[in-house]
């Protein structure tokens, strides 16, 4: 019974030297430069996101084919991140939205 009470006071006296030890290390100024360039690594940017279904809406709106406009909105507004404010032109606010083609050279996005 002593010897199982010796056992586990050494394992937590361990555990409580290895922690403090691994803490100061993590902290010392040798290891900050480090430290900060591993969370300049892990921070990824992604663009903001945009209410794609809203946005081409009120693009479509007033078109005659709203299911196939709303879906060709839909598909660039993703690949795009905007959409052109009113109804019909004002492409050049969007450059990528502009550009996309479909397959017979004609513009995807309405």
């Amino acid at each position: 019974m002593k010897l199982l009470l010796i056992f586990i006071s050494i394992l937590l006296i361990q555990a409580f030297v290895g922690n403090s030890f691994l803490s100061n290390a993590a902290n010392s100024p040798a290891n900050m430069d480090e430290e900060s360039d591993v969370v300049a690594i892990d921070k990824k940017h992604y663009p903001k996101r945009i209410n794609c279904g809203y946005l081409c809406a009120r693009r479509c709106r007033a078109s005659s084919r709203k299911n196939v406009c709303h879906r060709a909105c839909k598909t660039c507004c993703n690949r795009c991140r905007c959409v052109p404010p009113g109804t019909y032109g004002n492409k050049s606010a969007c450059p990528c939205y502009a550009s996309l083609r479909t397959h017979g050279n004609k513009p995807k996005c309405p």
